[in-house]
């Protein structure tokens, strides 16, 4: 059983979809430190100076700082 194709037209600019928004989510906004990094044991996207090196596996690894249940509930808290 195939599944049915997506229906999708081209337009003549050669774009496929019209409400894609164009680029990463993750993309820096031109400075190092703006840049995002997944922390290596929750696996979210954090900026930087969020973020610490553990050494892990043998490896220096990047993790939440102070841990991520810690990061989440004080980023949590100042949302409220």
């Amino acid at each position: 059983m195939a599944k049915d194709d997506p229906k999708t037209a081209i337009d003549a600019g050669g774009l496929r979809y019209r409400s894609k928004v164009a680029g990463s989510p993750f993309s820096a906004t031109g400075a190092f430190g703006a840049a995002t990094m997944s922390c290596f044991l929750c696996g979210k996207h954090r900026p930087r100076a969020q973020l610490k090196s553990r050494k892990l596996l043998g490896k220096s690894q990047a993790v939440c700082a102070p841990s991520c249940k810690e990061l989440e509930a004080t980023l949590a808290a100042s949302k409220s």
